[in-house]
């Protein structure tokens, strides 16, 4: 599915960014402008943001692993 029209960006492309800097840095902090930016892209109108936000939340690997020492202990 096309997400950003001006940028001609699927959905696919979006995951496979994700799947790229997850795998070169499994701690990195994946922003929209990074995800362009590996795609080698820039965001033009900001017309897709609110579906290419959406695509990012809904990729598996967009979710930064909580290290098991961060992880607060309650009771």
């Amino acid at each position: 599915m096309i997400v950003c029209h001006c940028q001609s960006i699927t959905d696919h492309d979006i995951r496979a960014a994700v799947d790229w800097m997850r795998a070169a840095d499994p701690q990195t902090l994946i922003t929209p402008g990074k995800v362009y930016r590996a795609l080698g892209k820039r965001a033009d109108c900001g017309g897709c943001m609110p579906l290419f936000l959406e695509t990012l939340r809904l990729t598996p690997a967009f979710h930064i692993p909580a290290a098991p020492d961060l992880v607060r202990k309650t009771g």
